[in-house]
């Protein structure tokens, strides 16, 4: 007999997917973490392409309810969606494995390469597979604002917020934070005087009929783990207390206790994702502990952008570089060292995520049908889409203009190999709907073969 796992509450209808196992649900978040290129826009495209419009596990207003609490969190706001799919799905457990198998391909992926890095510093065959692949970033990220933007921007209101928020970061520098704020009470007033333009994401009720009916929907009865219990969110808090505190006992090398405190500040003040948190992470990486040079971060910063999962994985090549640097083993384990390394830079700055979507994703549940709180989470949708765009205009700058600087944005002469790959890989997501994997393939094999026949 099939075993398949449904919980109480689990409504059954005509067209409606059945629930997954979790034996399925485990195969895609593993699948993720290996395709999970294109940043946190790409990121949740992909999520959303499979788990809404594809699988139907998730429909779309409780995809884009979660999604606009996750980019209230500091944290990587794609990995938090993933937990919070698999929380929705399979509890706890479903949530720690999703938001564990988001990022552990790409540690080991990151590792591999931050050891190339070091112990041989030629990187011409990975060089020319990233070539082709940033390119093919560029278009991911546009391609997820203009799928974010068709679906959130509903009304003419939701517009003019997402040019608002635009012009704020593009040409104002206005912290992400304050944008996040400023578009929230907005919302909330739009909410009030214009409630019919602030209901989730300005409108859904075409989603049901261009995806079918999905298993976890608005109409579905409450799952009963997605309530919310005082006694779950304490032992909660006590775990995770008890998780931080065993981890730290056991760094014995003060670089690696260092590494500890160091990267859960970081896990904190991250606000407006990886590039708000990278200024820090250099300042106390490179200034502060000289775990690695300026030069080696900005080598990171490119490792990072062109590996699978979150782009503020860049914080593992910092833990593997800096634990190699200070030999923390000796001089016979630089290996040792770095993976040591890498692996407590990523667990300090990942734990945090974890406890923030499963203790608040049960009182997020319950504000889902509730215009107070959906209008101001629509505002910031609205908002995202801005804060997207600029992402992919600073991803397109670098590509087209890699000798560029801030005082100078159009000098080092203009890529137009690359630009063209970038245009061939948003056709190909847009206008023949090819699978990001694909796209990415081809484009670094693109790559490659121009860096050795250049």
């Amino acid at each position: 007999m099939q075993r398949t796992d449904r919980h109480a509450g689990d409504a059954e209808a005509p067209g409606r997917p059945a629930h997954p196992t979790f034996r399925e649900a485990f195969v895609y978040w593993l699948k993720l973490g290996f395709i999970s290129f294109g940043g946190p826009a790409g990121q949740i495209a992909i999520m959303h392409q499979e788990l809404v419009e594809r699988r139907r596990w998730i429909g779309e207003r409780r995809f884009l309810h979660a999604l606009n609490y996750c980019m209230l969190l500091p944290g990587p706001e794609a990995q938090q969606l993933a937990i919070y799919m698999g929380w929705l799905l399979h509890r706890t457990l479903g949530g720690i494995v999703a938001g564990t198998l988001f990022v552990l391909p790409s540690l080991f992926i990151l590792a591999a390469l931050t050891y190339v890095y070091l112990a041989y510093g030629d990187l011409t065959l990975v060089k020319g597979i990233f070539n082709g692949i940033k390119p093919a970033v560029v278009a991911i990220v546009v391609f997820a604002a203009w799928r974010i933007g068709s679906r959130a921007l509903k009304h003419k209101v939701l517009w003019a917020l997402a040019a608002a928020s635009f012009v704020a970061i593009f040409f104002f520098d206005v912290p992400f934070p304050y944008i996040v704020l400023g578009a929230g009470i907005l919302g909330y007033v739009g909410g009030r005087l214009m409630p019919d333009h602030f209901t989730v994401g300005g409108g859904h009720g075409a989603s049901k009929a261009s995806y079918g009916p999905a298993l976890i929907d608005d109409d579905t009865p409450a799952l009963a783990h997605t309530r919310f219990s005082w006694s779950y969110l304490v032992v909660l808090l006590a775990v995770a207390a008890a998780l931080w505190g065993a981890a730290m006992a056991l760094l014995v090398p003060p670089v690696l206790r260092d590494m500890g405190i160091f990267f859960t500040k970081a896990a904190l003040l991250t606000f407006g994702g990886a590039y708000a948190v990278l200024p820090y992470v250099y300042q106390g990486g490179v200034e502060t502990y000289g775990w690695l040079t300026g030069t080696q971060m900005i080598d990171g910063l490119a490792l990072g952008e062109t590996t699978p999962g979150p782009l503020i994985m860049v914080v593992a090549f910092v833990g593997f570089v800096g634990a190699w640097t200070k030999e923390i083993f000796g001089p016979d384990a630089l290996v040792l060292a770095g993976m040591a390394g890498a692996a407590v830079a990523t667990f300090f700055t990942f734990l945090p995520s974890f406890v923030f979507i499963l203790a608040g994703a049960p009182l997020v549940e319950s504000t889902h049908g509730d215009l107070k709180f959906t209008a101001p989470l629509t505002g910031i949708t609205a908002a995202i889409v801005g804060v997207v765009l600029n992402l992919a205009l600073f991803f397109a700058w670098h590509v087209a203009f890699p000798r560029a600087t801030a005082t100078a944005p159009f000098s080092g002469g203009f890529e137009w190999f690359y630009a063209l790959i970038s245009v061939a890989a948003f056709v190909a997501l847009w206008r023949y709907k090819q699978s990001v994997m694909r796209v990415i393939g081809a484009c670094a094999l693109v790559g490659l073969v121009h860096t050795f026949l250049a």
